[in-house]
């Protein structure tokens, strides 16, 4: 470990300071990329951040609400969790989407990639497109106490322009959507769905 680089980074050492079966908190001693001897403390998550934004042939969504522990405020997001590091991110998609809507689609395709917080998390993420939709029933894990709401894109895509909509992964996935189908980078059938909709 001592002298290992990370970029501009040199690691001296490495301490676990937090481990649970979600995230771990790491806390380095380095030397920072001016030469000064410093500190970086990193959480580890140990399952990848997962979104769907499903879409019915009306070009309707679904956002399910619920109260965030951390932050103390409730919060409407598209459907989004947890999926474990060694599981196909689609497979957890799927999954995720049924847990939380009841809705299985019957056509996935990737919508975006990113990372969250990346100056103090290694957290990635993984988002799909969704539909050919059909329903069925919810079936969210304790720790959730859920509301389930329809939506049209067009009001969703307002409400995240807005500021209404503040959960980062609901924003990045309809932002990605919206300008994906401006620029005929979605199945077409989806994309006159999404932008048919605009006022």
């Amino acid at each position: 470990m001592s002298g290992d680089k990370r970029g501009p980074w040199t690691l001296k050492n490495q301490t676990t300071v937090y481990d649970n079966p979600w995230m771990r908190v790491d806390d380095h001693k380095v030397i920072r990329p001016d030469g000064a001897p410093g500190q970086y403390g990193v959480v580890h998550f140990k399952n990848l951040a997962i979104g769907v934004l499903p879409i019915d042939a009306e070009g309707n969504t679904w956002l399910v609400g619920q109260h965030r522990f951390p932050s103390d405020e409730y919060s409407w997001e598209l459907p989004e969790g947890g999926g474990p590091l060694g599981d196909a991110p689609l497979d957890s998609a799927k999954r995720e989407l049924a847990e939380e809507t009841g809705l299985r689609a019957a056509h996935y395709a990737p919508l975006s990639e990113c990372h969250l917080s990346n100056s103090v998390t290694d957290e990635r993420c993984i988002c799909y497109l969704a539909w050919g939709l059909t329903q069925g029933e919810a079936a969210p894990e304790g720790t959730e106490d859920l509301q389930r709401r329809k939506i049209s894109f067009a009001d969703l895509l307002e409400d995240v322009i807005s500021g209404k909509i503040s959960d980062s992964l609901t924003m990045i996935m309809v932002m990605t959507a919206y300008i994906k189908a401006k620029k005929g980078l979605l199945p077409p059938e989806i994309a006159t769905l999404l932008l048919n909709q605009e006022r």
